[in-house]
């Protein structure tokens, strides 16, 4: 779980937008702990009808989860900040990639995470750092 620290917080953050993150923290920690299954069933459904978010637009909305929580912005809030940004940017009509891996050299480590434009957001690790177990991508126009 290699995050930033909670006092690595983003600034800045317009009071609107985290007044959002806020709105979709609860929802968030619910979904935090259902199984794997019923989670991407949950997500799958919640994806439906958005288009592909922008790097910004997920950065934004990972940056907004970080503000609005000091858990989300700490080393084990990953689930929940994902989750959160994930939710955040389907208010606004857009879809992330939202994944969850592990790192597999040691030390083991679980993650979770949001992906856009085919990269990782705001993560600070290179590409294929994390070995992704688990994503739920936008829905392309080809999908069934």
């Amino acid at each position: 779980m290699t995050t930033p620290s909670a006092l690595d917080r983003p600034t800045g953050v317009p009071f609107i937008r985290r007044l959002a993150a806020r709105s979709v923290l609860l929802p968030a920690l619910a979904l935090s702990l259902l199984p794997p299954r019923r989670l991407r069933a949950v997500l799958s459904l919640a994806r439906r009808g958005a288009t592909p978010a922008s790097t910004s637009q997920a950065a934004a909305a990972r940056d907004a989860m970080c503000a609005a929580s000091l858990r989300c912005a700490g080393p084990r809030g990953c689930l929940p900040r994902s989750l959160g940004a994930a939710l955040l940017c389907r208010l606004r009509g857009t879809w992330p990639t939202w994944c969850t891996g592990v790192r597999v050299v040691p030390p083991f480590t679980a993650h979770a995470w949001i992906e856009a434009e085919g990269r990782p957001v705001a993560e600070g690790l290179p590409d294929g750092y994390f070995t992704r177990l688990m994503v739920v991508a936008p829905v392309s126009r080809t999908d069934p």
